[in-house]
């Protein structure tokens, strides 16, 4: 029997309240380790890496464990959107934020980088999970008119977390030093001391366990999908490998291109401009912290608006229109060189926004090439192998910034050049623009 108007009305907005959130935290999550990622190595290695290799070791660790991120992330949308297309997406939901949340928490314990980047590993399991399963609740659950506005919406969720990152690493500092005395009343002096050394990253991590609270919500409050109720009646059991059936099979592939080329781009270049501007900064004017925040303010603006734009216009036009616009701003910046200060923060306004523009764009187009009964593991599929290519750029990325003698910027000029190879395949995509999703 269908629910009543009024609680499908209201489990609508529960289930968009719940993805919200869990992309939100997705993007502090993400946003966590390009900020803490440098001073937490910098602090592992010193005992052990001469002082003089120091800064390329961290970019070679910094690569590596970006890459071991992505890679889970990959992994954990393979597995728990298989999960949510076989038990249900609310259920497979709140295992997904409990693995990001308690996983991420952890590393505040870490002794050493590839304690770091297996734990990371672990976390982001369930990272990748949460969108998948997030993006096809919330396409399921809204009519066929409001996809739109809901892929904008998800794309912006994930850079509110970013924001809220950097904001949380400039204000930390100042506030731990009050809260000093107040942790020395419950933690030994020794932990209190490590929690708020070296740009206070042990806390930032620690902080990344709040989302586990959201689980609660998720579990008591979020309706299940009815669409995925009625397609999992009487049908077989959904595998991964139905994606790769006639009819699906180039759906898959050309999908997870199209993933992997904007995940390339983010994580194996923009990514590593917080770092970039720390190094040549200095550190001494908080440059990290305010690029994270442009990159993320950027973020949120353009997802909006390749949303809108992919429904205006077409979906592969629109992203045609991002890969150029990316190419040609990413040049400049890492070619150019400008110095840090207003412009340079315009234009890191500009590179975040344009090579983030995409998650605004996949959320609304990937749902669209996969039926229901498969629409999680198809989603999730092409998203997350996007990361395993991104994963590869990282750690190219790594090795390129030791090749270059610690030269943050060519690598990523280098690497940003991947938006040529977007102008070029999204001819070969489908054009979904008015057709609702397949049953």
């Amino acid at each position: 029997m269908n629910a009543p108007a009024e609680d499908s009305s209201k489990g609508k907005w529960m289930a968009l309240l719940a993805a919200f959130l869990g992309w939100m935290f997705d993007g502090l999550e993400m946003g966590l380790f390009p900020l803490a990622g440098r001073p937490a190595l910098r602090e592992l290695l010193a005992t052990t890496v001469d002082s003089a290799l120091l800064e390329n070791m961290v970019g070679v660790w910094f690569g590596r464990i970006i890459a071991v991120f992505l890679v889970g992330a990959a992994c954990g949308g393979l597995l728990f959107g298989w999960l949510g297309d076989r038990v249900g997406r609310v259920k497979a939901m709140v295992w997904s934020v409990a693995t990001y949340s308690i996983f991420s928490g952890l590393c505040v314990a870490v002794k050493a980088p590839w304690q770091l980047g297996a734990l990371r590993f672990i976390a982001s399991l369930g990272m990748g999970g949460e969108w998948a399963l997030g993006v096809a609740l919330v396409m399921e659950v809204w009519p066929g008119g409001s996809r739109p506005l809901l892929a904008g919406l998800i794309g912006a969720a994930a850079n509110v977390g970013f924001v809220t990152v950097g904001f949380m690493a400039l204000g930390l500092g100042t506030f731990l030093v009050g809260m000093g005395h107040f942790l020395g009343t419950f933690l030994p002096d020794a932990w209190v001391k490590a929690l708020l050394a070296n740009g206070s990253w042990r806390m930032l991590f620690l902080l990344g366990a709040v989302p586990a609270l959201l689980t609660f919500f998720i579990r008591i409050f979020v309706p299940e999908s009815e669409k995925w109720k009625q397609a999992s009646v009487g049908a077989p059991k959904p595998r991964v490998a139905d994606i790769f059936k006639p009819g699906l099979a180039s759906k898959s592939i050309i999908g997870g291109c199209l993933a992997g080329l904007a995940l390339v781009g983010t994580w194996a270049s923009v990514q590593w401009v917080p770092t970039w501007a720390d190094k040549f900064t200095g550190g001494t004017v908080k440059a990290r912290e305010w690029c994270q925040i442009w990159l993320a303010v950027g973020a949120i603006v353009f997802t909006m608006l390749a949303a809108f734009g992919a429904e205006k216009f077409n979906r592969r036009l629109t992203y045609f229109a991002m890969c150029l616009a990316s190419l040609l701003v990413c040049q400049y910046l890492f070619w150019a060189k400008p110095a840090y200060g207003g412009f340079f923060l315009f234009l890191t306004f500009l590179a975040g926004g344009l090579t983030a523009a995409f998650y605004g764009w996949l959320p609304l187009y990937l749902p669209e090439l996969f039926p229901t009964r498969v629409r999680a593991t198809g989603s999730g599929f092409c998203f997350n192998i996007g990361r395993i290519l991104a994963a590869l750029g990282a750690i190219l990325g790594g090795e390129l910034v030791r090749a270059f003698d610690g030269d943050y910027a060519r690598m990523c000029g280098w690497i940003s050049l991947v938006y040529l190879a977007g102008l070029l395949i999204i001819w070969l995509a489908p054009e979904t623009k008015g057709k609702p999703l397949p049953e």
